[in-house]
């Protein structure tokens, strides 16, 4: 049994994402972005009130890029093992979702899901997206020559495409003609469209785009 503990539009779309393109059977138990996970049930999984939370194997991967290394080594896709040639890349871009997700998160914060309008930092608003755009440009020269971030599609890209998903909220990509058209590429795959918010679902973002707050 596999089963995802998500919600939407949260760094665990990465891992729904993920399962889509394995062409696993699994089960998705979906949360609103509340104290839903907090209940003592869902703390028994995950004892951070966090998601993702993966089961699998009988065990609980607690942290996306795990998860999605994890899969890709359980299932001999969408990854790289120790001694391919770009097998340090590989996980070196895998991570990098990280260092995107963390400024989407500090802009989510500020402007959905914490701050109260008058509490809201007007500096974070703008620094935020700043700090975004430079993992853009770092984005647009890995791309250069390239479709995807290895050069064929792997799970680094789905990581990196959740991120840029959340980012793209605040900190616009179409001035980079590269990673526009990367993110374009990865948004058309029919696994990306399944891990998308169905009807009815709750979302994470009731905007397309959070701008900059004055101040």
């Amino acid at each position: 049994m596999i089963r995802l503990h998500h919600v939407p539009e949260s760094r665990s779309m990465r891992v729904l994402w993920m399962l889509h393109e394995s062409g696993l059977e699994f089960e998705v138990k979906t949360y609103p972005f509340d104290k839903s996970l907090r209940d003592p049930a869902y703390l028994a999984v995950h004892p951070a009130g966090r998601v993702p939370a993966l089961e699998i194997d009988g065990i609980v991967l607690f942290e996306s890029g795990a998860a999605l290394e994890y899969l890709a080594a359980r299932h001999g896709r969408l990854g790289r093992v120790q001694g391919d040639a770009d097998f340090a890349e590989w996980l070196n871009w895998l991570h990098f979702a990280e260092t995107i997700s963390q400024h989407a998160a500090a802009l989510t914060q500020q402007h959905v899901v914490i701050y109260p309008a008058e509490k809201r930092s007007a500096l974070i608003t703008k620094l935020e997206p700043m700090r975004l755009a430079k993992t853009y440009q770092a984005l647009e020269q890995r791309l250069t020559g390239r479709e995807y971030l290895l050069g064929d599609f792997s799970a680094a890209d789905i990581g990196v495409g959740q991120a840029l998903y959340m980012a793209k909220h605040f900190a616009v990509l179409a001035p980079f003609k590269r990673l526009n058209g990367y993110f374009l590429r990865l948004s058309e795959r029919a696994a990306f469209q399944k891990s998308l918010p169905h009807d009815g679902q709750s979302r994470l973002y009731d905007a397309e785009f959070y701008e900059a707050l004055d101040g």
